[in-house]
């Protein structure tokens, strides 16, 4: 283990002397075992590996990353905010994000742009054990909620109360640490919680041993767009032929996870030491691959966006306040880059 540190922590000096070494015309090479000249490419995520990640580990498998030219190396990160102020700064090539931690970053003025959204129905959910025997918003009523203030989630909650004819005061919120969510749900400390169905609910139901049900916001009047790639300044304006290329070979990775979702599920075998278990992964994924599209581009391939959809989604976060100086959609889609439909 220590060892395994030790180089870790070496990895980032390395790769700062290779990519000096090429000078500032771009990213470094790398040579395939066919020969082929790769772009070497990094991705950092929104969190450390789950299931929802498995299209980029399987794309690496089936050298999908590499028929498009790219070597990529795959980052755990520490949350949407935090990767998206990376990918502006530079730190990494290319980010993996919420879009409303996008739409507050290019609102705060962090120079990064969305190459296209693939969570385009929002995960967004209230998370419960089914003895609780909520069916429906009203259920809520008079329930404690883990939710972490000033997050996505806590900011939309109070329109998703309001489009079901709730107030913000028929509930209450324990404001709690992300990480600590699961832990107030299983101790009793709190009825239910702010999360991700394709995030916590699969690994509270496996830590509990007991089924977890859910009140998904896009199925109750409320919809807008959740994770996708994106993109920094400098890639956009120096290497929008990569930036291209990174598109479309992620859209292939995940159109091929979806056709194999267990083989998939594996390619994740030993990407993080915090990897959830195998079934929790499975049901993550399963999860994850209901969120892919809006009605308005389902049979179009993952990643593929609609001007519509993004408005929608930017109209959400200024009601709730999150984004506070509302931009034209270009500002956060970068649409010369972007996936065609």
């Amino acid at each position: 283990m220590h060892a395994r540190r030790l180089l870790t922590g070496l990895v980032p000096l390395l790769l700062v002397a290779t990519v000096s070494a090429c000078g500032d015309d771009g990213p470094a090479t790398s040579t395939s075992d066919s020969g082929k000249k790769l772009d070497k490419v990094t991705l950092t995520l929104n969190w450390y590996p789950y299931g929802e990640h498995a299209p980029f580990y399987y794309g690496k498998q089936q050298k999908i990353f590499e028929k498009h030219g790219i070597d990529l190396t795959i980052r755990a990160g520490q949350g949407s905010q935090k990767t998206v102020q990376a990918t502006g700064a530079g730190q990494t090539d290319f980010g993996w994000a919420d879009t409303p931690a996008l739409l507050s970053g290019v609102d705060s003025g962090v120079k990064v742009k969305s190459l296209g959204v693939f969570l385009q129905t929002t995960p967004s959910s209230v998370q419960y054990f089914a003895d609780q025997k909520v069916t429906a918003p009203a259920d809520l009523k008079g329930k404690t909620i883990a939710g972490t203030a000033g997050d996505a989630l806590s900011k939309t909650f109070p329109i998703f109360l309001e489009k079901n004819g709730l107030a913000a005061s028929d509930v209450k919120i324990q404001n709690t640490d992300p990480a600590g969510k699961i832990a107030a749900v299983i101790s009793g400390k709190t009825d239910a919680l702010l999360g991700y169905a394709s995030d916590q609910g699969p690994t509270m139901q496996d830590k509990a041993k007991k089924p977890v049900s859910y009140l998904r916001f896009s199925e109750h009047g409320l919809n807008f767009y959740s994770n996708g790639l994106i993109a920094g300044q400098k890639i956009l304006s120096g290497r929008s032929e990569l930036a291209g290329r990174m598109a479309r070979a992620v859209s292939e990775a995940w159109t091929a996870a979806e056709k194999a979702p267990g083989p998939a599920v594996a390619a994740m075998h030993g990407a993080s030491e915090q990897l959830p278990p195998h079934g929790v992964l499975s049901e993550q994924f399963t999860t994850t691959l209901t969120l892919l599209h809006t009605d308005a581009t389902n049979g179009k391939a993952p990643g593929v966006n609609t001007e519509a959809d993004w408005q929608q989604t930017i109209d959400v976060f200024a009601e709730a306040g999150l984004v506070k100086s509302p931009k034209a959609v270009t500002e956060y889609w970068d649409r010369g880059t972007a996936l065609k439909g």
